[in-house]
């Protein structure tokens, strides 16, 4: 049975741990064309079980259309969604039931607090029992640390605050499956860390779909992911499983000169670079050592992540 339990000023909704059934997502051969002629997606294919799903990919990868259509609000040229057997994109008043979802950019009333706007959300989802909207909002407000600010407009708040708004919104009517698209874009590493640990707290009772062009953000949080780039996948699988490929074989050299870095880009497989005291660090995928002044490294999912765009972008 749910409590109330008060904390100084604060009315924290508690629930005993429930084992609640997680949900597990289907896609199969998505495409979708824009009238202006771009291919978001390409016959993408793509299954994601009971866990935090990271969804990697570029700008432009089509990480935004895939999420846009999982959350029912636009429909593929052709593919199917299936989602614990309903069909996503004939039966979109079930699917709504059971979603949460943060997109990239979200909307608000920018002179409402952040109290106001969550009950008229809740409201608008359903919630008609007022004492049942109050221990739901002050419990969301609680989670996700506006509880201090919960009357202030919110056109005050920070982008960490819209953010984590934006999770409390997504989390009104208790969503089975939470969809957030580039969730840490342009917060400052205070705040970044603040929002993680808060999606790494939900991930625990639901079905999180991560989509971000941000490695450290999959590499912090899921056990499972998906790279893309022009809508298609191009690597499915663990992130350990993903690092276990590359064993052995990332090697790094400090070079001087962009002379040097032109030659080693032309002659060998070049997968990033970075300024490491003004001098560029190459990171290569190669089988065996590359030649003079290279050092075997350990890799990290960035190399994963680059080694697979370099490759696409080769094809």
């Amino acid at each position: 049975m749910d409590a109330v339990i008060q904390c100084g000023t604060a009315r924290i909704w508690h629930s005993p741990p429930r084992r609640i059934p997680l949900l597990a997502l289907t896609i199969t051969g998505l495409s979708k064309t824009y009238p202006n002629g771009v291919k978001a997606l390409r016959n993408l294919s793509l299954s994601i079980g009971n866990e935090m799903f990271g969804l990697l990919g570029p700008n432009g990868a089509g990480k935004s259309s895939l999420m846009r259509t999982v959350a029912t609000l636009q429909d593929p040229d052709s593919g199917s969604v299936d989602l614990d057997g309903i069909d996503v994109l004939k039966d979109k008043t079930a699917v709504r039931k059971l979603l949460g979802y943060l997109p990239q950019e979200f909307g608000v009333y920018p002179k409402m607090s952040a109290l106001d706007m969550l009950h008229h959300l809740a409201i608008m989802k359903g919630i008609a029992s007022k004492a049942e909207r109050n221990e739901m909002v002050d419990a969301l407000l609680n989670q996700t640390n506006l509880w201090t600010v919960r009357k202030k407009a919110l056109s005050t708040y920070s982008g960490g605050m819209k953010q984590r708004f934006g999770i409390a919104q997504a989390l009104l009517a208790n969503p089975r499956l939470i969809i957030v698209d580039e969730p840490t874009a342009g917060l400052d590493p205070a705040e970044r860390n603040r929002f993680l640990n808060l999606l790494s707290s939900i991930g625990a009772n639901v079905t999180v779909i991560l989509s971000t062009h941000i490695v450290e953000d999959v590499r912090e949080l899921c056990p499972r992911m998906a790279i893309i780039a022009a809508g298609e996948v191009l690597l499915e699988g663990s992130p350990a499983e993903a690092l276990e490929g590359l064993r052995g074989k990332i090697y790094s050299k400090v070079v001087s000169t962009d002379e040097e870095l032109r030659s080693l880009e032309t002659s060998l497989h070049v997968i990033s670079t970075h300024l490491v005291g003004g001098l560029h660090e190459v990171r290569v995928y190669a089988d065996s050592s590359p030649g003079e002044g290279f050092r075997p490294i350990d890799s990290d999912l960035e190399d994963v992540y680059f080694l697979n765009l370099s490759r696409h972008a080769k094809n």
